[in-house]
């Protein structure tokens, strides 16, 4: 297949071998000069190009679908009024700003306004406020941060959850007029001077699993250095400002930092993407990739997922999307191989080329991006290696490769959290993502590394033999698609593997020709076709030959989807094993409860089928 020619950074490596087994990974690519403020390039485009739209949006409740936006010019304008307000409060990183509330115009023009003027800034995922009970979360965060100023939008969605977390001595702002109709004096200049690279731009929350979330800070100088390394990796940006339709949410760092941040930093214009790369709520993003030829395309997994989908039938969108198309990136989880080489056909398909897809490793620790690959792989796990001025540290742990990193995008620690900070590096200061990886080549340090999963999801069977989650569940997805669209593997301290599956529910029904398209998913996961289908994947899984520490053995299909309010899912769509594994717990001994290789299809409580 012709692949589309697009100039990517190179990144050339290098292998240092220790006496004690640990290898350093190195590019002799230069990490070029950065920002030293985070508002610096927005300042740049405000004088430069104050015309150019930065950010568009659709108006909620506006049936003409037409889209507004906001200039460099008017952008600048108002981060320096708001500024003048926000110094003005005396805010700091001990009484920082909080958002509750999700991507729109003003959440974005209060973040930067905050970090222009040296203000620590918090986003907070809306669902501590939305989509919570008992707001255990948004306390958390109240406590842990003691912000000086609370802001969210307009509207009833966000009354309970300040009215229960909030304290009351805090000041609320549900609208930006009356910071907007400050007038900048000599203040926010003094204030923008003063900040320096160390200085907090942001404490950004972790989405934790079984504990609460940590406050990872987030300095002026990680996130210049990391848009340094990202315009490294996508030089052609320079002199192409990226147009970019995106949905990914900014308290998370891949929207707000990576995505956000690419845009600023190269003077081009970020379309909201209102969807979400969930069944139901895709439609809205297919309408803006329809109607806007994006440049760029970051996403998660899930969303090209999606993505995927929606193409299969929709020739608009597929030739709206592969014509200006420069570069696919995807991170925060692996993408399933049978996702990237239907992309690929896609595109060949319409436009007679594909596309190379981008991706690495990062972590909201690094701001994110750590390693990354910049040319063409079949393997969607390929990761690359570390970006320039990353080193990347590989220490030996049983069979496999932890991967650790340094720079200067890395956190100096997590907020209020010393113990945690401590944990978090070892004595060299290189941080610890958690994560392993490995050689693509072991004889070319330049072929890259692949993730090799994370090493706290492995796990034991009772006869001892270790089990590697990470490249089983990517082998699973494989060979269980289309029915399967992502698994949790169970058996742990058990005799044999097993999974559970989240369906896809539109392939299920497809196997159920005999089924109204209105019947529940109760009724489409326990049709025999159904059942038979897995049946005989299972057992082509087994023929394979693989030992016990790579065999399935059993399998439940999902009637509830992952609840991202039980944090079995993060706001990016990626799943959390542990926190599935700890809520699903009744469903796990369900599971082991019978014959070998059984098709069990549950709900949370409950079997509803059964087929051997």
């Amino acid at each position: 297949m012709k692949v589309r020619s697009v100039p990517l950074g190179p990144l050339p490596a290098t292998l240092t071998r220790r006496p004690d087994g640990t290898m350093i990974v190195r590019t002799t690519a230069r990490l070029g000069e950065y920002p030293k403020r985070s508002t610096e390039r927005l300042a740049y485009w405000a004088e430069r190009t104050p015309a150019q739209p930065m950010l568009a949006w659709r108006r909620p409740g506006d049936t003409s679908g037409a889209w507004e936006t906001l200039t460099y010019g008017d952008a600048f304008a108002a981060v320096r009024r708001i500024g003048q307000a926000l110094v003005d409060r005396r805010l700091s990183a001990d009484r920082p700003v909080a958002i509750l509330s999700g991507n729109d115009r003003d959440h974005l023009l209060l973040s930067l306004a905050a970090q222009h003027v040296g203000v620590t800034v918090t986003p907070v995922s809306p669902a501590y406020s939305t989509a919570s009970r008992d707001f255990a979360m948004l306390k958390h965060a109240m406590g842990l941060l003691t912000p000086g100023l609370v802001f969210a939008a307009a509207g009833a969605a966000f009354d309970k959850s300040i009215e229960g977390a909030v304290p009351r001595d805090v000041e609320v702002v549900r609208s930006l007029d009356s910071l907007l109709a400050m007038s900048p004096t000599s203040a926010v200049d003094r204030a923008h001077d003063a900040i320096r690279p160390d200085t907090i731009a942001k404490i950004l929350l972790t989405s934790g699993s079984t504990a609460v979330p940590k406050g990872v800070i987030n300095t002026h100088g990680m996130l210049g250095s990391n848009q340094a390394m990202i315009a490294h990796i996508l030089p052609f940006l320079a002199g192409e400002p990226p147009v970019l339709v995106d949905w990914l949410p900014w308290h998370h760092t891949f929207g707000g930092n990576h995505n956000v941040g690419l845009v600023i930093h190269h003077g081009g214009t970020l379309y909201i993407d209102e969807g979400r790369p969930v069944p139901g709520q895709f439609a809205a993003s297919v309408k803006n990739l329809r109607e806007i030829p994006t440049t760029v395309y970051l996403n998660v997994p899930r969303g090209y997922e999606e993505l995927v989908k929606a193409m299969r039938t929709d020739e608009v969108l597929r030739r709206t999307f592969f014509s200006r198309m420069r570069v696919l990136f995807y991170a925060a989880a692996a993408l399933a191989q049978h996702v990237k080489d239907e992309l690929d056909e896609l595109a060949v398909q319409t436009c007679g080329e594909r596309l190379i897809l981008v991706t690495g490793l990062g972590a909201t620790e690094t701001a994110p991006m750590a390693l990354c690959r910049t040319w063409d792989s079949h393997l969607s796990v390929a990761i690359g290696v570390p970006v320039p001025g990353v080193e990347a540290k590989l220490v030996p742990s049983g069979d496999k490769l932890e991967v650790r990193v340094k720079g200067p995008n890395v956190t100096p620690g997590y907020w209020r959290q010393d113990e945690l900070t401590r944990k978090a590096f070892d004595d060299e200061g290189f941080y610890s993502f958690g994560d392993s990886v490995r050689f693509i080549d072991p004889d070319d340090i330049n072929a890259g590394f692949a993730f090799d999963g994370r090493l706290a999801e492995d796990f034991k069977l009772s006869t001892g033999t270790w089990v590697n989650v990470g490249s089983l569940r990517a082998r699973v997805i494989a060979h269980f698609a289309p029915l399967v669209r992502d698994a949790v593997i169970t058996g742990h301290d058990r005799d044999e593997i097993g999974m559970l599956g989240v369906p896809d529910v539109d392939a299920c029904r497809a196997l159920c020709q005999d089924l109204p398209s209105t019947a529940p998913l109760s009724a489409v996961s326990t049709h025999p076709a159904v059942a038979a289908w897995m049946a005989d994947r299972l057992a082509s899984f087994a023929a394979a030959g693989a030992g016990s520490s790579k065999h399935i053995a059993r399998a439940m299909l999902l009637l509830e989807p992952p609840s991202l309010d039980a944090l079995e899912v993060t706001d990016k769509g990626s799943l959390n094993q542990r926190a599935m594994l700890t809520r699903r717990a009744s469903l796990v001994d369900e599971l082991y409860a019978g014959s070998p290789r059984v098709i069990v299809s549950a709900a949370l409580t409950g079997t509803q089928g059964r087929s051997s």
